[in-house]
């Protein structure tokens, strides 16, 4: 569910992290005492919390190792790190050479490296360097270096944790990248990851803003939209490319909808469902699933808000969604009949049952139930611009950490293995943390209604 009201961590100083991560790591160890599941090495607090201390880094996932039955070769964490920010450092360089395709391969570089790792106290001594040659890349560059710095400056606000630095920076870039989006003539594959940066950015840095939130709505509404049913239920023919970045914009709106206090959501639910109903049947198959799973989620938001929330003309929809859910068109590729075969299901299913199918999700020693159609939004969001680094992120970056309900960051020595939590426990510590942020979020919904 969406993260309620958070502390700026933009105002901390560095360091803070790891002394959170201390005192809740040795209240852990307390606890573990308590509960009769100390390690056999029977370590005090203070031995424990200075193990721990010694292998967390917040820079890489290079963090020392000592690997069963090797005689425990230790990595040189520090000088790892250096050699880490020297490359990062280059690659920031790189972002102002004059040649295209060095640019290129510096975005491209750290997009891997932001996607894989965590760089808060590194970036945030560089924010406003990377954000003015990312900037550049937006406002001059080639539609592909545009695509790749919008997907460069969504991960910077990751990165930067939603904190103050990540606010500042999207209120400076937000009108590049509303300007790419607007410009027909711009590359369809920088419009689409615009969309998605805006999306993405909104959500983490300015969404607590209802101005913010306001604007970014309207402005991908005005994109997607745009493949709506005419006033005689015609959907217009579209142009090559459209469907992908009509995709893409209704992606970034259904994540930024997750936001919205229930009475804006009343109005949207009801100037877009029928819409959305008619784009069922667009020819598009990505465009029909990304239609179909955002129409799954703005049902269960109704119902968030009301319990006898309800469909108009739900008999239509659950024909049209059972004709997709069963399509065997032999003229559709294999694996996109596939595809939209299972999703379709669940969606069916869902609106006619009100039943979610589960998803877990593992990292490290940890998991994280998607168990509805707003965490899978929320997810997949993640997903969609942290590629494979998604889990890392999960287990590290205290930001995704906040939106799951996953508390701060769990920190393993690997020579204390004897307070591992059992699968039930995290799964009742889960579910606790997300009724929680459920009620939070009713309650953030109520104050924030006046200003939407």
């Amino acid at each position: 569910m969406p993260r309620s009201r958070r502390g700026k961590r933009g105002s901390g100083k560095p360091g803070s992290l790891r002394q959170e991560v201390l005192q809740l790591s040795a209240k852990a160890s307390l606890k573990g005492i308590k509960n009769g599941v100390k390690g056999e090495s029977g370590a005090s607090d203070d031995e424990l919390a200075s193990d721990i201390l010694s292998h967390y880094s917040s820079a890489s996932e290079t963090t020392s190792v000592l690997e069963e039955g090797t005689g425990g070769e230790q990595v040189d964490e520090q000088t790892a790190q250096e050699e880490t920010e020297d490359k990062l450092k280059q690659c920031i360089d790189n972002l102002m050479d004059k040649s295209a395709k060095t640019r290129l391969a510096a975005l491209e570089s750290l997009r891997q490296a932001f996607s894989s790792r965590v760089l808060y106290d590194f970036l945030t001594e560089r924010r406003l360097t990377v954000s003015d040659c990312l900037e550049r890349s937006l406002k001059k560059g080639s539609g592909e270096e545009q695509a790749a710095a919008a997907t460069v400056f969504a991960l910077l606000c990751i990165q930067l944790e939603g904190g103050d630095e990540a606010e500042e920076g999207f209120k400076i870039l937000r009108p590049v990248l509303t300007a790419i989006l607007n410009d027909n003539s711009a590359s369809i594959v920088a419009r689409q990851s615009c969309a998605r940066a805006l999306g993405m950015c909104c959500y983490v840095s300015a969404a607590e803003e209802g101005e913010d939130l306001i604007k970014s709505l309207a402005l991908l509404e005005s994109i997607f939209m745009s493949s709506y049913p005419n006033r005689e239920g015609t959907l217009p023919t579209p142009k090559p490319g459209s469907p992908g970045l009509h995709g893409a914009a209704l992606q970034a709106w259904s994540l930024l909808v997750t936001l919205c206090p229930a009475s804006r959501m009343a109005v949207l639910l009801d100037l877009h469902l029928p819409k959305l109903q008619a784009c069922l049947q667009s020819n598009d198959v990505n465009y029909r699933i990304a239609v179909g799973e955002t129409i799954a989620l703005l049902v269960e938001l109704g119902r968030d808000i009301n319990e006898e929330f309800e469909v108009d003309d739900s008999e239509s929809l659950c024909e049209c969604l059972k004709g997709l859910a069963t399509d065997g068109n032999k003229h559709r590729a294999k694996n996109d009949r596939r595809k939209q075969r299972s999703i379709f299901r669940e969606v069916l299913h869902y609106i006619e049952n009100e039943d979610f199918t589960e998803e877990k999700i593992r990292f490290g020693v940890e998991s994280v139930y998607i168990d509805s159609w707003v965490r899978r939004r929320i997810y997949d969001a993640f997903k969609e611009i942290l590629e494979s680094g998604v889990r890392h992120h999960l287990q590290f970056n205290p930001l995704l950490r906040d939106i799951f309900g996953l508390g701060p960051p769990i920190i393993l020595d690997p020579t204390i293995k004897g307070n591992k939590i059992s699968r039930f426990e995290k799964h009742l510590f889960n579910s606790a943390a997300f009724k929680a942020r459920t009620k939070q979020r009713n309650k953030v919904r109520d104050k924030r209604a006046d200003v939407m």
